[in-house]
């Protein structure tokens, strides 16, 4: 797995960042989603380098093997813009200034972020399985809140840690066969690790409260991405049946917006990497 990819950890500021990275020619950051980890790359990343992308996965602040500070009672210490500099750090430690984005589920989030704060880092934005959060919240109907319940409950405090950490092999499920065994014997680690559940849920909780807020005020000020945005999503998943066309949400955020549907389940990057590493090599080539 990664085979000729450096990994490695990059201390930036209150954060110690695993990253994986490999390859020349211009740079690409791929973001991992709930509950995986950078390893969730490790079909798609080889073959966008083969590509001539250098590939730069990381995890993502308290997933994995990374670690930032103590949670916070505001949870602005994992909020999306917390991680998203953490990121631009690492990518200008590895000498990215600018680089293209690809960020699948709470990825996207991240991504989104990204963009957003650091657009002139960014030169094209992939968004995988993900609308913006106040989109998500502002579309909140029963069939939302019943297949998406796990939102309001993660956002609880204390309950939902005791409730994983008693059994976390029986909540998270994953499967070696389609993950591929390295993969599933990474991520099965890490969900058994009480921290790094803590943050898995911190990021939730910042998601409903500072990361909403911070979409709202973009939102009010009329803030709209700068650069090229892909959005993928997988059509054995609920996206398109609970908003129809993924693409419309961003549309408010976004001019120069396409995207189109993934033959997958929600793990795209394990389930359709040939697929997803051609749509992404394709939009990132420009």
């Amino acid at each position: 797995m990664f085979d000729n990819f450096v990994a490695e950890h990059r201390q930036v500021d209150d954060a110690s960042i695993f990253v994986r990275h490999a390859g020349e020619g211009p740079p690409v950051l791929l973001l991992h989603g709930h509950p995986r980890t950078s390893a969730t790359w490790h079909r798609v990343a080889p073959q966008l380098v083969r590509r001539g992308f250098t590939v730069v996965c990381p995890d993502l602040r308290g997933y994995g093997r990374s670690r930032g500070p103590a949670p916070t009672a505001d949870h602005s210490a994992h909020s999306k813009r917390a991680v998203a500099n953490d990121l631009v750090a690492v990518m200008r430690s590895l000498g990215h200034e600018r680089f293209a984005l690809a960020g699948h589920d709470r990825g996207s989030y991240v991504a989104f972020r990204l963009a957003l704060d650091h657009p002139d880092a960014v030169s094209r934005v992939a968004f995988l399985d993900g609308v913006p959060l106040t989109e998500h919240l502002a579309r909140i109907s029963v069939q939302f809140a019943t297949q998406w319940w796990h939102w309001f409950f993660f956002a609880q405090p204390d309950i939902p840690e005791r409730v994983i950490n008693a059994d976390p092999d029986s909540w998270y499920h994953g499967d070696p066969l389609s993950m591929g065994q390295e993969n599933y014997d990474e991520w099965r680690q890490a969900t058994r690790n009480p921290a790094v559940v803590r943050a898995m849920l911190e990021d939730y909780r910042a998601g409903l409260t500072v990361d909403r807020q911070a979409e709202e005020a973009d939102r009010a000020a009329g803030a709209r991405l700068r650069c090229p945005a892909l959005i993928l999503w997988s059509l054995r998943d609920d996206l398109e049946d609970l908003y129809g066309d993924p693409v419309a949400p961003w549309a408010r955020w976004a001019d120069d917006v396409h995207g189109h549907g993934i033959d997958s389940g929600h793990h795209m990057a394990e389930e359709a990497p040939d697929a997803l590493a051609a749509s992404l090599g394709d939009f990132f080539s420009g």
